[in-house]
């Protein structure tokens, strides 16, 4: 396996798959420098500045890069094996430090040069249609997205986490391998559908950490320390959460707009005067989201809440 851009994601899976026994080969990075923190993240892999055709001697790639950099990136693999003339092109931030290495590389050129090879992306909104310039050079295209927060302080275990995949047939049987290689639990997921896939993750993953540091700092402004607000906090998302699980979102929501209670709501909005107006718009927003995912169809408490929205600005 070849890794290119080996950040937060790549990292994380070339470690798990390397002590899961798979051979890691270059590990592309931007700088030679960020390469070799890559190799020793991961434990394995010949660190590289830029690409070049060593990267053919891998049977699988996976283009971890950001997701505005992954059709660039395959543009340029495309180019590798082409002839002497493609190799590189100037501009190109991933190809352009390998350029003179590839043309010192193991030669591998013509057509066939990238037949039975297999190219997965790490993107969770994009569909394996951006990787269509090596698809045209006979590589097996696919994605695969595990669904799980990547800090770059820690590497998470993914037993248990959902991996979307889908591809050509033959990438799909290698992201399919991989997920469960991992622990994961592969879905297949039509590329059209990813966007919407990738926001709820989004929803629940980084809109979440917004909310529960908004809340931190309410609390370190009426007289907490940050430690003793986050350890009041943690314990009562992390039985939110168990409560979700356990008994299902309408059973285990709790609070005043459950109950109904406007007068708290009153309270809590004229609180807010004193903070940032996201904060305000943030709590206005996730009321309106509760009743409305939350309540029951007419629920009189959806009129009640804007009410009480207009009335306390």
């Amino acid at each position: 396996m070849a890794i290119v851009g080996a950040g937060r994601v790549g990292c994380a899976l070339g470690k798990r798959l390397h002590q899961k026994g798979w051979r890691i080969g270059p590990v592309i990075t931007r700088s030679m420098r960020t390469a070799r923190a890559a190799r020793r993240r991961i434990g394995s892999g010949k660190p590289q500045a830029g690409l070049s055709e060593a990267v053919l001697a891998a049977d699988l790639i996976l283009i971890a890069t950001p997701d505005r950099a992954i059709a660039e990136t395959a543009d340029a693999l495309a180019r590798i094996g082409a002839g002497p003339r493609s190799v590189a092109r100037r501009n190109d931030k991933y190809h352009r430090s390998g350029a003179r290495r590839a043309r010192q590389g193991k030669k591998k050129s013509g057509s066939g040069a990238w037949r039975g090879k297999i190219v997965l992306h790490t993107s969770g909104a994009l569909g394996s249609d951006v990787l269509r310039p090596l698809a045209l050079r006979g590589a097996a295209i696919g994605s695969l997205h595990p669904l799980q927060t990547f800090s770059g302080r820690t590497i998470p275990g993914l037993p248990g986490s959902t991996c979307a995949i889908e591809g050509s047939a033959d990438a799909l049987r290698a992201a399919r391998r991989i997920c469960r290689e991992l622990g994961g639990v592969p879905v297949v997921l039509p590329p059209r559908r990813k966007a919407a896939y990738h926001a709820a993750a989004a929803l629940a993953a980084g809109h979440v950490l917004a909310v529960i540091e908004a809340a931190v700092r309410i609390l370190v402004s009426v007289g907490f320390s940050r430690k003793a607000a986050v350890r009041a906090l943690v314990p009562l998302t992390r039985q939110t959460l168990a409560n979700y699980e356990r008994v299902g979102a309408r059973a285990a929501w709790t609070g005043p707009l459950s109950r109904g209670d406007f007068a708290v709501i009153e309270r809590h909005l004229e609180a807010l005067r004193h903070f940032p107006r996201e904060y305000r718009g943030a709590y206005d927003a996730l009321s309106r989201l509760g009743v409305n995912v939350l309540g029951n169809r007419g629920d009189s408490r959806k009129q009640q809440l804007e009410r009480t929205l207009a009335r306390i600005k």
